[in-house]
């Protein structure tokens, strides 16, 4: 099995797998990313918003957009459904946790809103960025306004 990489790739391969994961429930689920609904997956009654990591998500947060929290305060029917381990490309070896009722309403009530600004990357833009291979950020590190261990953070 490859390793599944990039974003798209990682989040597609979770939907895929709860989609998977909902028929076997005997649910009729279906991929509403691109109808503008409030998740990824309709599977009557639930409304899911898959979160896909390609690692464990153990002790970090979890990042709505305002429309998915919207819906999880308002939707009796909103479940978060959390996919681990994607990155390695087995879904054999994916974790799935789902947040729901209750245990999702306690989390909500818990929330930190956050503003931030998203900064534009176009590919092209991308595509033409240097990039420093963990060599020669190395060898630059002595040089650098940063901290060996700031440094040793970014290998990570």
């Amino acid at each position: 099995m490859a390793n599944i990489t990039g974003n798209k790739a990682v989040e597609d391969a979770a939907v895929a797998y709860v989609l998977d994961c909902e028929r076997r429930a005997g649910r009729h689920p279906r991929d509403v990313r691109h109808e503008g609904a409030a998740g990824d997956v309709g599977s009557p009654p639930r409304l899911i918003e898959v979160k896909a990591f390609s690692w464990s998500t153990r002790g970090f947060d979890l990042w709505l957009e305002p429309r998915h929290f919207h819906a999880a305060r308002h939707h009796p029917d909103f479940y978060l459904y959390v996919v681990k381990h994607v990155g390695q490309g087995d879904p054999e070896q994916f974790t799935l946790k789902v947040i729901s009722g209750e245990r999702l309403q306690r989390l909500l009530a818990r929330v930190k809103e956050r503003h931030y600004f998203e900064l534009p990357w176009p590919v092209a833009d991308y595509d033409t960025t240097p990039a420093r291979s963990r060599e020669a950020m190395a060898i630059h590190a002595a040089t650098w306004p940063m901290t060996r261990d700031v440094v040793a953070d970014i290998h990570q």
